[in-house]
This record gives structure tokens, C-alpha cells and sequence, in this order.
């Protein structure tokens, strides 16, 4: 039997090209020094990552907007959903409240209890928080189904909660890691993904980071090239032969740009552009959903800080488009690097094939051309 439990697993062990460095590039804004989420200072990443025997590919990927107490010291957040077929736990707090107090955890669709409960533990056990008593907890979901005995319920509470010790600053793992071991996207191997982007000093020089984790289909497109069509795997074609392009995508955003919660909620729905420039129609049975937080000391909500009427420095409304275009930018680097990082896995009972790299960049050339 095969049994593999891996936590925060290095980006060297594996050895295919992201995007960027297989010649693609996507956008017009340069990212940050490791073209990452993690770019955006504070922030760190962990992956849980569990392969065990011919039918479990699953896992947690845990991203923390800071490393101090959560809780204590809660950062802006905005919410948005494309198309609402999913789970998103926490979403209408941080609607109601525009805020976040928990680490964000991403999962399969039936562990999101287990990855909760983690959450909660962690933060009632972080010094300062004794006297908690009620927990946001945000968790998000995809449905690895396909190459995962999803119905074992193979994710624990201490998964999760290794997933959240595991986080750390630098470089982050994609493909067959985390939330993404068992995805699939388009037809080809799915996985978690992440890119940033950094705007100019002139710009406000903010840097915007996102990490996905790509489970849904449709008609691929890199960098406005018509891959799917051109490999001949794409939703609709020859009434699908039975694929559908349904599934999920989840986009966590984070920004050192101090926004409202208000421009965060409208950053979050500028992230499907990002989805719909990969491809996607955002179809009926897929569960569509990004959260974005500033991690900006100026919007932080620290209690006890604030007085009874508090005062918020923000970036304004005529300053935030280059902002849009960052997180644009960024949502399809990050859903093309899951699947470029992402490797051939047999499980379950399926064999979903990794992207053939050479020849998209085959494709690109030419079009470019």
C-alpha cells in the first residue's frame, strides 16, 4: 500500500515549469520576487498533503494573513461568489462584518467540518484568546471526488491543524499539493496555484498576491491562446461525449494596499475575470467563490486600538483600477500555474493526464507568431 502524508512539501520536488518559466507570459504588470501570494508581506502558506493506497488524493492548504493573533488583530475582507453551487463556511460573517479572524483553509467538499474545527482549536489556543467564545471559522471547498475517495472522509482535525503549523513565508508548492492533490481542471490535472502582481510606484507600488485552488472546467485558454480547442479537450465538443465543465474554483487575494472592506468585497469580484480569461463560463454546478484581505496596518482591526468612532486611512475609489488589473492578472498566472505544476494521477479508479506543456508553449509560439 501506498501511504504518503506529506506537510508543506518543497517547490524542488517538483520539477516541471510554472508558466513564467516555460516562456508565458500573462499580463502586463511584472509579479513580486517569487510571483506568490507570499509576496505580500506577512503572509504565509501551508499545504497538508495526503496519498494513501489506490483511492485517497486529498489534502488542506492552510494561508494565514499574518502571523500574529488572528483574532485579536483581524484584518479587512471582502466576499464573492460567481456561481454559488458550493460551501464556503464563514462567508456571511465576513459579509456581515467585513473582516476575518480565522486562518482561511481549503479542502475537500466533505472535510470542511474537520478543517473548521481545526481552525477554532487553533485560534482559542493562541495566547490572549482565553475568554473567546465564538469563532469564524472560514473554510472553502472544492470536490476532488474524481480521484479521491471523497466519501472516506480521510481529512482530520489534526490535518488541518499541520496544514496550519506548516504555513511559512517564501516560495509555495502548487499542483498535486494541499486542497489540490485530487483536483482537476479542463480536463487535465488541477491543482493549487499562486501568482502576484506588483504595481509601479507611481501606482501606489502595492502588491497584490492570489492562490487558487482549480477544480472546474471549460474551453482553456493561456494567455488568450485556445488551447482546449486546439488539444481537442474542451466542454461542449461533440455535446462533450459526457464531459461537463462543471466543478470549482476557490481564489484567496491578498493585498498590502489598505482598502475597505468595501473595495475588498469589489477586488474579490474582479478575480473572475481572471476565471472567465482561463476559460470558464462559470457553468451551473460549479462553486465559484474568492475572498480577499488587506493586510495594510492602517485598516487592521486590533482591539481595544480603535475608539469609539474610528478612522480608516483607504486607497480611494478613482485609485483602485490598477488594483483590478493586478488581481486580473494574477488569477489566471495562479490557475495556470496549478495546472502547469500539476502532475499525472491515477486514483480511485480515474487517470487524469497532466497538462502537456510542450506543446502549449507549442501553441503559444505559434500564435504569437
Amino acid at each position: 500500500m501506498l501511504a504518503l502524508v506529506v506537510t508543506a512539501p518543497s517547490q524542488a520536488q517538483n520539477k516541471r515549469s510554472r508558466v513564467r518559466e516555460s516562456g508565458i507570459e500573462v499580463g502586463i504588470l511584472p509579479p513580486g520576487p517569487h510571483n506568490a501570494i507570499t509576496d505580500v508581506a506577512g503572509v504565509t502558506v501551508g499545504h497538508r498533503t495526503i496519498i494513501e493506497g489506490t483511492n485517497i488524493r486529498t489534502g488542506v492548504t492552510a494561508v494565514l494573513p499574518h502571523g500574529g493573533n488572528l483574532f485579536q488583530d483581524k484584518v479587512p475582507a471582502g466576499f464573492a461568489v460567481a456561481n454559488g453551487f458550493g460551501k464556503f463556511m464563514g462567508s456571511t460573517q465576513i459579509e456581515e462584518l467585513g473582516e476575518i479572524e480565522s486562518p482561511i483553509l481549503l479542502t475537500n467538499t466533505m472535510s470542511v467540518p474537520e478543517a473548521a474545527a481545526a481552525a477554532i482549536d487553533w485560534t482559542i489556543g493562541r495566547p490572549g484568546n482565553e475568554a473567546v467564545r465564538s469563532v469564524n471559522a472560514v473554510v472553502g471547498e472544492t470536490n476532488d471526488g474524481t480521484l479521491n475517495d471523497i466519501r472516506a472522509r480521510r481529512v482530520s482535525k489534526a490535518d488541518a491543524l499541520s496544514a496550519i503549523a506548516a504555513a511559512k513565508a517564501g516560495p509555495v508548492a502548487e499542483g498535486n499539493v494541499g486542497a489540490g492533490t485530487g483536483t482537476v481542471a479542463f480536463g487535465w490535472k488541477g491543482g493549487i496555484g499562486t501568482s502576484s502582481r506588483r504595481l509601479p510606484a507611481n501606482l501606489g507600488g502595492h502588491t497584490v498576491g492570489v492562490l487558487v485552488q482549480s477544480n472546474y472546467g471549460g474551453v482553456l485558454s493561456v494567455a488568450g491562446v485556445p488551447v482546449g480547442q486546439a488539444l481537442g479537450q474542451y466542454m461542449l465538443k461533440d455535446q462533450l461525449h459526457g464531459r461537463g465543465g462543471d466543478g470549482s474554483v476557490i481564489v484567496v487575494i491578498a493585498t498590502d494596499a489598505p482598502l475597505s472592506d468595501r473595495n475588498l468585497k469589489r477586488l474579490a469580484r474582479r478575480t473572475f475575470l481572471g476565471i472567465a480569461r482561463t476559460g470558464s463560463p462559470i457553468t451551473n454546478g460549479s462553486g465559484d467563490y474568492a475572498v480577499a484581505f488587506s493586510t495594510s496596518e492602517a485598516v487592521r482591526r486590533t482591539a481595544g486600538r480603535r475608539s469609539a468612532v474610528s478612522a480608516y486611512e483607504e486607497v480611494p475609489n478613482d485609485r483602485v483600477t490598477p488594483l483590478f488589473q493586478a488581481v486580473v492578472e494574477a488569477t489566471e498566472e495562479a490557475v495556470l500555474n496549478s495546472m502547469f505544476k500539476a502532475e499525472t494521477m491515477e486514483s480511485n479508479g480515474a487517470r487524469i493526464e497532466a497538462l502537456p506543456v510542450e506543446r502549449v508553449v507549442q501553441l503559444y509560439r505559434r500564435a504569437r507568431r
